[in-house]
């Protein structure tokens, strides 16, 4: 079974609606629907106008939840329970970061998983967690690791989603992607760009230096479509259809880059101005 119906989010007495309605936003964003509060501070927290609000499209998980009045009745059919918590007990269970766990869960599918929240201010009772099979401690700043409920559901299902499918971006409709050019195609258009440089005066061919290589490394760093290579072979065609350049006026850059700024008349050809 999949990672996304194996996770139970419970949040044990929240007090804002608010903060059930975004943790709700959360979960979705991550894939995980199956939400249940343990005696919310408010009776009618999963329908109240801000929970509804800070939800924002997932009133579907705020309409699925469950609410229940003991954790007991929360964990009904999981066999393994997380306690989340920026306090570390004396006597606590063993002690995972949020990866950890996620790692832990998405190698074992025997396990169903419940990942419980405490109150806002006073956080989970010692006694809920120490019934728990581990306590999540999120890494975070020490001087100030305090996160609202909401980030913290965050954190954790995101590391659960990263667990289960890894962090490999949709290749459907992103941008949009050609067709690599190969190397003839390639090799082509750098032969094609050559002689329209040395048609402006830019590349001596008596001289060339290191100008095509460097060239040649600036395209294959990004990868040439063969639309690309096309449209620089048509800039090189109208280039070689134009007057050609006088010899010496251009400069290529890769004079200017390996041997400094061209010398001046002021300079007497040297650096500092000294006389030949």
């Amino acid at each position: 079974m999949s990672l996304f119906h194996r996770v139970r989010f419970v949040l044990v007495e929240t007090s804002r609606p608010g903060n059930i309605g975004a943790a709700a936003r959360a979960m979705k964003t991550m894939g995980f629907s199956e939400l249940v509060l343990v005696r919310p501070r408010r009776d009618d927290a999963l329908q109240e106008e801000e929970a509804v609000a800070f939800a924002s499209g997932a009133q579907d998980i705020l309409s699925g939840a469950r609410v229940v009045e003991t954790v007991d009745e929360a964990l009904a059919g999981c066999n393994f329970a997380a306690a989340v918590s920026a306090r570390l007990r004396e006597y606590s269970p063993p002690v995972l970061t949020p990866r950890g766990m996620a790692a832990h869960l998405a190698g074992d599918e025997s396990r169903h998983a419940a990942v419980l929240f405490g109150n806002e201010r006073f956080g989970l009772p010692n006694e809920v967690v120490q019934r728990c099979n581990v306590l999540i401690n999120i890494p975070a700043n020490p001087d100030y690791s305090s996160l609202n409920l909401a980030q913290a559901v965050q954190v954790l299902a995101y590391e659960c989603r990263l667990a289960s499918v890894g962090d490999a971006l949709p290749e459907a409709g992103v941008g949009f992607r050609g067709e690599s050019a190969d190397r003839v195609q390639t090799d082509g258009m750098y032969g094609h760009l050559e002689e329209a440089l040395i048609h402006l005066g830019f590349l001596n061919p008596a001289s060339p230096k290191k100008l095509m290589p460097r060239i040649k490394r600036m395209f294959a760093r990004g990868g040439l479509e063969t639309e690309e290579v096309n449209i620089l072979r048509g800039v090189a065609r109208l280039i070689l259809q134009a007057e050609p350049g006088k010899r010496g006026q251009g400069r290529g850059v890769a004079d200017v880059g390996q041997q400094g700024e061209a010398p001046s008349k002021e300079s007497g050809g040297r650096h500092g101005g000294q006389e030949e």
